[in-house]
């Protein structure tokens, strides 16, 4: 598999090199986890072949029929530890060529403990003794237990395993918790069971979710990646935006938001994209700074950007037994408002700084890209129909690898291996088909390490919400939050809010969006918030929680590739994407922006949220028409708060404010209003 369009990726012709990766994480830290190692060699094929494996597998039951919960999960999470002892080391200082004994025992230790579930369900008597463990099984829960921790800690950092290890000693030590937080308190066996033997912990909803959903879109992102059709569409983004004042921050916005609904990761996409954008930005004229602050809000907003959004819908759409297409659907308004507000404040910035685009010598040639390569967007075409169809996602996903395949193998090639076949030439076809072969395998190689971290999150997740369902936290938490607010919403929202931000700080998005969820959903929902606007005011601010300091991985990942100050970055980040921190509570007020309500309503609602964006944009970049004054930013923030609040007289007095505003800056500019031309002819 490979494509007859020459595009600006860096893919080898064949799709796979045996040499290691090198990515902008690959020294690793505390808060992104472990260095990963520079394997080669039988070592570097035994890891692709585990992953292609594990790849095909999951492709093949998506298709097919997913086994029973006690063997997806249990396979898809022995055999990500497996890769994730195999590509991470255990601490710096290590040899990164070469996995040193003490994993090699890990490894022994992961398959039979995870597996062993498996064949306990399966051909053993567990089934028959719920509620009276052996021995055995607990050995194996608590080695799981650990084994799920270390290899978090690998991935992600330090942050996860710690809120992990935290809610287990607070199911533990549950007697000397003060206050509300008190309960009976349980021993370990109990713990145990709970977490290991059941599908309320670790095997629970998000490794499900990761198992199937997830594992089967980030490698449909892979085959996108590797196929070089992904560079395409961020070519032809390029191409069309490129000319325009700020274009290439422009193309930044568009690729990111496109890539990162894919991979579901900010910190992924914007080391990504990044590395591709970041130096564009800066050529043009923008400031360091400010180009890794765009590139980092944009790969954060992608993630709620359908039809993928990361993982998020996936899970949210099992949590909370609300249909996918249901939640892609309401999602859509926001996801707009969101990149419109980062669009249009790299607009006026550009504006204001005189930013000029590049010239059309040095950029793509989008119509030719578009005439050369339209067949290009079948798989997305594909996988959007097949949706609103009423097909599973599952079998969506599924479907859209193989369009991927067909659209992405020349047909050039194609006759040529036929032909090849026929003539009885077997170098040139078995050339041919070890070229298509290797791109594939690339491809679901690159897909399993992109999910290793989903599923390390997923899976430690998965203990706290295991505990929070065994000690009642969640009721618990929701009892505070009520008591706290009192029964006000705009305090219990906030109080979510700030959960949301600090647990999510330093995690995956997926984890981040589960553990809050597990607490504060219900809170939401005992306020009066609808259950779905509920859950999508806690995604989003699991996903912000990327940009906002301290712990904003996504801009540190930004700034390494600009060599800007991260926490100038960060600053300016959040003033990009300060719609964003609106945006949640707009539908929640006003659930119309989620598609609850009359065509009428949601279309009023829709229009006012436009315009108050633009005029929060505004706002922030202190340009609108020209260079806005102090005063001036101070009216557009006004009218922009009245426009995103619900409510007919806000949004009349709101656009009012706004219209004035325009027509003055555009008087000053240009001498005359902008009808008053047509009127004197």
């Amino acid at each position: 598999m490979t494509t007859n369009q020459q595009t600006r990726g860096d893919a080898d012709d064949d799709g796979l090199s045996l040499e290691a990766e090198v990515t902008p994480d690959q020294k690793g830290s505390y808060l992104s986890g472990t260095a990963k190692r520079s394997i080669g060699g039988r070592l570097r094929l035994l890891a692709v072949a585990i992953a292609v494996s594990l790849g095909l597998y999951h492709t093949l039951t998506a298709g097919f029929g997913v086994p029973g919960a006690f063997v997806n999960r249990p396979i898809h999470l022995a055999f990500t530890a497996t890769l994730v002892f195999i590509w991470y080391e255990a601490h710096t200082g290590e040899p990164s060529d070469s996995v040193p004994w003490y994993d090699w025992i890990l490894v022994a230790i992961t398959i039979p403990s995870v597996l062993y579930l498996t064949y306990a369900i399966q051909y053993g008597t567990l089934s028959q003794r719920a509620g009276q463990p052996l021995t055995l099984d607990l050995v194996f829960g608590a080695l799981t237990i650990l084994i799920v921790l270390e290899m978090t800690r690998r991935t992600t950092g330090i942050i996860l395993p710690a809120i992990g290890s935290a809610f287990l000693a607070y199911a533990v030590f549950g007697p000397m918790m003060p206050g509300m937080f008190a309960h009976r308190g349980y021993g370990y066996e109990r713990i145990i069971s709970h977490l290991y033997l059941s599908t309320e912990g670790i095997f629970g909803i998000p490794l499900g979710v990761s198992a199937t959903f997830v594992v089967l879109f980030i490698i449909f992102g892979a085959f996108l990646e590797v196929s070089g059709i992904g560079d395409w569409f961020i070519d032809v983004a390029y191409g069309f935006t490129g000319r325009l004042s700020g274009g290439p921050a422009k193309t930044s916005v568009i690729a990111s938001g496109f890539m990162a609904s894919l991979n579901g990761s900010a910190v992924a996409n914007t080391a990504t994209t990044g590395a591709f954008t970041i130096p564009l930005m800066k050529r043009t004229g923008f400031d360091d700074h400010y180009a890794a602050a765009v590139e980092s809000s944009a790969s954060s907003g992608g993630q709620i950007m359908p039809p993928v959004m990361g993982a998020g819908a996936f899970i949210m759409a099992v949590w909370t037994g609300i249909s996918y297409v249901e939640i892609i659907a309401a999602a859509v308004i926001p996801a707009l408002l969101y990149f419109l507000a980062v669009g249009t404040a790299v607009h006026f910035r550009s504006k204001k700084r005189g930013y000029e685009g590049l010239p059309a010598d040095q950029l793509p040639n989008s119509k030719q890209l578009l005439r050369d390569g339209a067949h290009f967007t079948l798989p997305i075409i594909g996988l959007v129909y097949l949706l609103a169809a009423g097909y599973t996602a599952m079998y969506a996903g599924f479907l859209a690898i193989l369009i991927t395949v067909v659209v992405a193998t020349p047909i050039a090639g194609v006759k040529q291996f036929l032909l090849a076949v026929k003539n009885g030439d077997w170098s040139t076809a078995t050339s041919l088909a070890t070229a298509y072969g290797t791109a594939a395998v690339n491809a679901f190689d690159r897909g399993i390490r992109m999910t290793l971290i989903v599923a390390a999150a997923c899976a430690t997740a998965g203990i706290v919400v295991g505990v929070v369902t065994l000690t009642g936290l969640g009721l618990q938490f929701s009892a505070i939050v009520s008591s706290v607010s009192g029964g006000v919403l705009i305090i219990g929202l906030l109080l979510t809010m700030v959960t949301a931000i600090i647990l999510g700080m330093g995690l995956p998005t997926t984890a981040a969006y589960v553990v809050v969820a597990a607490l504060g959903a219900p809170a939401l929902t005992n306020l009066g918030v609808e259950l779905l606007a509920a859950h999508l005011f806690i995604f989003y601010f699991a996903i912000i929680s990327a940009i906002t300091p301290p712990i904003m991985l996504a801009v540190f990942t930004a700034s390494s590739i600009a060599e800007s100050d991260p926490w100038k970055t960060g600053a300016t980040a959040m003033g990009i994407a300060l719609a964003g921190f609106l945006i949640p509570f707009m539908f929640v007020y006003g659930p119309e922006l989620i598609l609850i309500g009359s065509t009428v309503d949601i279309a009023l609602a829709a229009t006012s949220a436009i315009i108050g964006v633009i005029a929060l944009s505004a706002s922030t970049q202190a340009y609108l028409v020209t260079d806005a004054s102090n005063p001036e930013r101070l009216v557009l923030f006004a009218a922009a708060l009245g426009l995103l609040m619900p409510g007919l007289l806000t949004d009349v007095v709101a656009l009012a404010v706004f219209l004035v505003t325009f027509l003055r800056q555009y008087v000053a500019v240009n001498g005359n209003l902008p009808f008053a031309s047509a009127t004197s002819r």
